[in-house]
């Protein structure tokens, strides 16, 4: 049932790796709202979010009745300079120890945040394809399933960027509808082309107005995020239930996870978050139905 794997993000309440995001929940209440709305399971969130231990993080989890499904995990991995391999082993160390099995890998540009992008040249595409293959295989040596994110403000965005790592590589892919949109690819489209490399899913509903905004410049992803670029699932301009049925009649038993950035400005006086959340969640569980 599809009301089984529904799980959630702590971005979805704002909780994010990038320095000055945005005004931060505690776990405490993010979790508490994760269990009350319904999810069975989450990502971790950023390092700082959940306990550094592994062994502490799923008993955390575990007490408000949430299984630990992995998390995001940015490594630059096109630099030939650089080798991700220790801190893709760290994560793994901790996804193993936690008992969770999906790592989704963003192949970022070693700078901060996400609104600026890099072009790559011939050779470090060619690192960037070694280096998936090579680390999928080694996180599938522990049971762990390495994804790709393709990802805006990282070396995999735009349609010619996922297009070549399809081509380029085996990796398996965390699609992102959202970041996905944005980047200028078709959502559905993808999905149905290549179902079989699909092993994770970050759901997104987006203001298409928005997005195309994002992709010519005009403004920034924070910016956009800021001005309510993400909306619940339904509302939005991606066809969730059509990319949820080609998935599920393909055989996809994986997670769905709903993960809608968000920017807090301060803490809310109301639900804040949750509203939004409990919408998605609801939309979710009527395609089940």
């Amino acid at each position: 049932m599809i009301s089984d794997r529904i799980a959630g993000a702590p971005i979805s309440w704002g909780v994010c790796e990038v320095p000055g995001w945005g005004y931060q929940l505690t776990p405490e209440r993010v979790l508490a709202e994760m269990r009350d709305v319904g999810l069975k399971a989450t990502e971790f969130g950023p390092d700082e979010f959940l306990p550094p231990e592994p062994a502490a993080k799923a008993t955390v989890l575990a007490s408000y009745g949430l299984a630990a499904v992995g998390g995001f995990v940015p490594a630059v991995v096109h630099d030939p300079a650089q080798d991700p391999t220790s801190v893709v082993d760290r994560a793994l160390d901790g996804f193993v120890a936690a008992g969770a099995n999906v790592l989704v890998l963003a192949a970022v540009t070693g700078r901060e945040g996400y609104d600026e992008r890099a072009a790559l040249d011939d050779r470090a595409w060619k690192t960037l394809f070694a280096n998936l293959d090579r680390l999928s295989e080694r996180a599938a040596e522990r049971g762990i399933v390495l994804t790709l994110h393709p990802h805006v403000g990282t070396v995999v965005e735009r349609e010619d960027e996922v297009r070549r790592v399809i081509e380029g590589s085996q990796v398996p892919l965390c699609i992102d509808t959202g970041h996905l949109l944005v980047g200028g690819t078709d959502p559905l489209a993808l999905v149905r082309e290549v179902p079989g490399r699909i092993r994770h899913m970050h759901l997104k509903d987006v203001d298409r107005g928005w997005a195309k905004r994002v992709r010519q410049g005009e403004v920034t992803y924070t910016e956009a995020v800021r001005g309510g670029m993400y909306r619940p699932l339904g509302q939005g301009d991606v066809d969730v239930a059509g990319i949820v049925g080609v998935l599920e009649r393909a055989g996809y038993r994986g997670w769905y996870v709903m993960e809608q950035d968000t920017i807090l400005e301060r803490a809310p006086d109301d639900e804040g978050p949750l509203r939004d959340v409990r919408a998605s969640v609801a939309f979710l569980r009527g395609l089940a139905a």
